[in-house]
């Protein structure tokens, strides 16, 4: 078995709960009610997305040559 790893990005929703985003897998979205219970679904969502691509034979995406930076800019309002 092949151990991958992939970042999410949670974000809170002003009805409350987190909604998460797995960048490197587009459209693998979930929700959760709390930060553990998102961290819960995404490892779900994710193990689900994979499986997806191995039934149609894609190429399972990776996070290895992934850069991450964050910028700061200024907002003029």
């Amino acid at each position: 078995m092949k151990l991958l790893s992939y970042r999410v990005l949670l974000r809170k929703e002003p009805e409350g709960g987190y909604t998460v985003t797995v960048p490197s897998l587009p459209g693998c979205i979930t929700y959760g009610d709390t930060i553990e219970k998102s961290i819960e679904m995404a490892k779900e969502a994710i193990e689900l997305y994979i499986e997806s691509l191995k039934e149609h034979g894609e190429e399972i995406p990776t996070e290895k040559e992934t850069l991450e930076y964050t910028l700061t800019v200024e907002a003029h309002a």
